[in-house]
């Protein structure tokens, strides 16, 4: 594997699966994508756009996340983790309690994994508030490592 050629880390899922994460006003830059039934239409560009104005305010994150709200089937909120405010970016904060399970696969598992997520938080006493992606790797990162790992994101009660 040519190293040049990978832009993402590869991803370990381990710290993620099935932990109760919390999260205190941690930073995040959002934009937002187009989809249409879910596919995102401008995900490449929007992510460009993002990384480039996070690294002109060096508040680049040594463990990028990256989070899609998939809050419509023409769009969704994406937000990825920094260390400070970002000049020129719409900046938000996210708090709460999350759980976590992570999931390896296509994305057209997702119906099937959020489903499985529902059970996992519902097996702790929680509901659900709301739900995050968190994507690990680009699509050709992933790929290359042979590994599609998606890691969901559950805002409890």
């Amino acid at each position: 594997m040519n190293k040049e050629s990978i832009c993402c880390p590869e991803f370990n899922p381990e710290p993620w699966n099935e932990k109760e994460i919390i999260w205190e006003n941690k930073k995040f830059l959002s934009d937002r994508v187009r989809s249409f039934l879910h596919i995102p239409l401008n995900f490449g560009s929007v992510m460009k756009r993002m990384v480039d104005k996070i690294e002109a305010s060096n508040v680049k994150c040594e463990d990028m996340i990256v989070l899609s709200d998939e809050e419509s089937l023409w769009g969704s909120n994406v937000f990825v983790n920094v260390s400070g405010d970002v000049g020129n970016g719409k900046m938000t904060t996210i708090t709460g309690t999350f759980y976590s399970k992570v999931f390896e696969g296509a994305y057209k598992d997702m119906g099937k994994w959020k489903k499985e997520m529902e059970h996992y938080v519902k097996s702790r006493n929680k509901e659900i508030t709301k739900q995050y992606f968190f994507y690990t790797t680009c699509p050709k990162c992933a790929k290359k490592y042979g590994k599609n790992y998606v890691v969901l994101l559950a805002k409890t009660n």
